[in-house]
């Protein structure tokens, strides 16, 4: 699941018809139990072991592990008979990447006669360009909230110029930390007009370039800030996530390069007001770019009914994870990703398996679909559908599959499984979102079968963590399609070195992948396709 980015609620009402529920009547045979049977502990096990393996690397997208993860898929899928339904009769749908690295021999730092070295004194943190010989200003944080009257850079004449910033604190997205006093509350408005972060309110002021003195407690972290800000910058080519805004060149310095911007000057960074430095600087920021690949999984089981096998239920997991991440505390550097979301994956691909080996055959297709780039912005399901390789249209409704390994035991008192699910419960979001016969169809199949504790606390619209954001579903239901996400709960090895397969729940794995797989066969079994009655509000269509 994608780590949520925002914080704020959001409010909206529903209505449920309460005639839709009469209308849907689930009724489990034997015959169809002893299907989802076939589904076990041990099978799921034996996958997920592959699949968060060291050898997979973490999964990143794009990565070597990402790649071999897709052919076990493609190459299962392939044995046993289902239909390819990826770019010219495979099972992958692949989508081009761009990939920006700094260019080590060309990004150049010089104050005066002197020059730095890139990763040692200085990181690129965004923008490209070059900028000759440019006096230097101080522009303590650079912030501007109109509403507490502040700018930090009136006074000085920024135009042309390279403004040094800096605060006692700092953050990956603005930088510097805002003036004492403002909160979040201030940073409402138009931005640019009622508030400006540092990189913006230069930006706007005419500055060329901007450099940003580290605090001492970053330097302390040097080593792994250069991990963090050396990594590429990837993005899909065709979709606008995860790129970044056209900017200046910006460069974090050591504490030791700001001591000698500062050196000879009267004031210093601990100056109460702006100030013009008696010092040039040259800024250059070079990028490379290259084109990369990575692929979705995609696949179609034909129903059996010559009207109804036009129509698909879609069912779907990231089958992508964070990588390796040379950042992370102690020995362990690969992120497996064994719950998030290897959990789902292999039970997608245990249910697959279950209908490929079964005599019955559902009435509707089946589309099986495995998403790269979740963990970036929910990548590959925005492109699958913007640029589905099957009728969209004729997808009835999707289940996303997004960790369901993982438990909460009687006994476990750690605050960050707090909200973990127990080995007999699961959340359930989305499902009365959209359409009331949805939701029937999925509370009625729990209650006929297994009967696990269907937690919906998170369908909430004023869930703080914004899971409805958060993972695959979102981009179907934007595209009009019903949804349901099954999902166990933040837990304390949550985008971890610790998420591993020893540490999964295979039994509580085995209960909810039958259970979904059932929820599957009722909804390709339906008469008509489930109808959205419901529509999303507005600020459940924008991230």
């Amino acid at each position: 699941m994608r780590k949520n980015l925002l914080g704020f609620l959001l409010v909206f009402t529903f209505l449920i018809p309460s005639a839709a529920f009469a209308q849907t009547t689930v009724k489990i045979t034997a015959k169809e139990k002893q299907l989802a049977d076939a589904i076990t502990a041990a099978q799921l096990k034996d996958y997920l072991y592959y699949v968060a393996s060291d050898e997979m690397e973490g999964r990143d997208t794009p990565s070597r592990g990402l790649d071999l993860t897709a052919k076990f898929i493609g190459t299962m899928l392939s044995r046993w008979g289902f239909k390819p339904a990826g770019d010219n009769g495979s099972f992958y749908q692949k989508f081009a990447l761009t990939s920006e690295t700094v260019d080590p021999v060309n990004t150049v730092l010089q104050i005066g006669e002197q020059k730095y070295q890139l990763n040692t004194d200085f990181f690129r943190v965004r923008g490209d360009g070059s900028v000759a010989n440019a006096p230097l200003v101080f522009g303590k944080s650079g912030w501007m909230v109109k509403s507490k009257n502040i700018d930090e850079l009136a006074g000085v004449d920024v135009s042309g110029k390279i403004v040094v910033l800096y605060s006692e604190g700092f953050n990956p997205r603005n930088l510097t930390s805002p003036p004492q006093g403002v909160t979040q509350a201030d940073l409402q408005g138009t931005q640019g007009t009622d508030w400006a972060d540092p990189i913006a309110n230069a930006t706007q002021k005419g500055a060329k370039g901007v450099i940003v003195i580290a605090p001492p407690q970053l330097q302390a972290n040097w080593e792994q800030v250069k991990n963090f800000l050396s990594q590429a910058n990837v993005y899909p080519e065709k979709l606008s996530g995860g790129r970044q805004a056209k900017s200046i060149p910006v460069f974090l310095t050591s504490p030791a390069v700001g001591d000698a911007i500062f050196a000879g000057e009267s004031s210093n960074k601990s100056s109460a007001n702006a100030f013009a430095i008696n010092k040039t600087a040259t800024m250059n920021a070079l990028i490379r770019s290259e084109t990369k690949y990575t692929q979705n999984v995609v696949a179609i089981w034909e129903g059996s009914d010559p009207k109804l096998k036009s129509e698909m239920v879609a069912i779907g997991a990231h089958y992508d994870h964070v990588g390796v991440n040379m950042n992370a505390r102690g020995e362990d550097k690969i992120w497996n990703g064994a719950d998030d979301d290897g959990s789902g994956t292999v039970a997608v691909l245990s249910i697959a398996e279950t209908l490929a080996k079964s005599k019955l055959r559902p009435k509707r297709s089946v589309l099986f679909v495995w998403h790269a780039g979740e963990e970036k912005g929910l990548w590959g399901s925005e492109y699958f559908n913007k640029f589905p390789t099957v009728d969209i249209k004729n997808v009835v409704t999707q289940l996303n599959i997004d960790m369901i390994g993982r438990s909460k035991k009687a006994d476990d008192t750690n605050p960050k499984n707090k909200e973990l699910s127990s080995e007999t419960a699961i959340y359930v979001i989305g499902s009365e979102m959209m359409s009331s016969t949805l939701g029937a169809v999925t509370k009625q199949t729990n209650d006929d079968y297994l009967k696990m504790t269907y937690d919906y606390r998170y369908d909430d619209p004023k869930d703080e963590n914004r899971f409805f954001f958060r993972s695959d579903h979102y981009n179907y239901a934007v595209n009009g399609i019903p949804i349901v996400f099954w999902f166990d709960g933040v837990h304390e090895d949550y985008h971890q070195a610790g998420d591993s397969a020893d540490k999964i729940d295979y039994a509580k794995m085995e209960k909810v992948t039958r259970t979904i797989f059932l929820t599957l066969w009722e909804l390709t079994d339906l008469k008509e396709r489930p109808k959205v009655d419901k529509q999303l509000p507005k600020e459940l269509t924008e991230r």
